[in-house]
This record gives structure tokens, sequence and C-alpha cells, in this order.
């Protein structure tokens, strides 16, 4: 059994997602894992090396982290003779980012500091910093300042 399947089946048991994400931190699953990461998804993405996440970042479950893709394999399944290697890239994301459930991000994708990814987000290109996204593909819906303000009558008072 391969030592990713042996991770996935970890994650299974290791329950809450602050757990979940010190044991990928601990194990050097990701390229980079900042303070403070939350994953609720318990399976690691093939090639996990190819992300990173800053500090204060918040990850839904469902959300799907997509470092390469396969159409490689029907490209070469063609009779021209022609062979096509496999696209994999990189997925950056900031400091304080929210994504939301059933959100998939794809290869080759920066997400900027201060983001809210909407739920069933689809992520297909870079997410400038103080924004929030959300549609199939991603589009910027809003900025970060306005989420705030909408959200300040949930604010708990501090002290």
């Amino acid at each position: 059994m391969n030592s990713r399947l042996l991770m996935t089946l970890k994650l299974w048991t290791i329950p809450g997602p602050m757990k979940r994400a010190d044991y990928l931190r601990n194990k050097g699953i990701f390229h980079h894992m900042g303070s403070r990461v939350m994953i609720i998804p318990r399976r690691i993405p093939l090639y996990s090396k190819l992300i990173s996440f800053g500090n204060n970042v918040w990850i839904a479950s469902g959300v799907n982290f997509v470092t390469h893709d396969v159409a490689h394999f029907m490209l070469n399944g063609r009779e021209d003779g022609i062979r096509y290697q496999e696209k994999i890239g990189c997925i950056e994301i900031g400091d304080n980012v929210f994504v939301g459930s059933n959100s998939q991000i794809l290869y080759d994708v920066k997400i900027g500091n201060n983001v809210v990814v909407a739920a069933g987000a689809v992520v297909t290109k870079d997410v400038p910093s103080n924004s929030v996204v959300g549609g199939i593909p991603a589009k910027v819906i809003g900025s970060f300042d306005d989420f705030l303000q909408k959200i300040v009558s949930y604010r708990v008072p501090s002290g």
C-alpha cells in the first residue's frame, strides 16, 4: 500500500481539523503549511508537495485541490503518434483565507491574502488579495472589506 493512501487512512483516525493539520504539517505533506491552519478534508491530494498554505487558513469540507490533470492519457490514446505530458502545477494559498465547502482549486493558481472562496466555487485562475470569489469559474464578487461589513453584526464582543 502506498504511503499517500496510508496517511489518508491515518487522517480518518485523527479527531479535529486542527489536529489533522498538525499531523500533515509534522509529516511535511505539503510544500508549506503556516500556523493556525484548519483542514476538514481527510484526503491527501496527489502531488501535495505542490501546495502551500499561509497562516490562518481554513479549509471547509469537500474542498478538492487539483494539482494535475489527466487529459494527456486521452490525447496519447489518439492514433496521430503525438505524445503529450501530464500537466501539473502549484497551488499557493495566502494568509487569512477561507475556502468554502465543495470548492475546487485547480493547479497554477495563487490565492492572495484576506480572501474568501465561496462554497462550490471552481478556482481556475489567480485570486487577488482582499477579495471574495464565487461561481464556476470563480470570479470576484466582492471585497474582503465588504464581507467584514456584512458580518459585523455576528461579531462577538471582546473581553
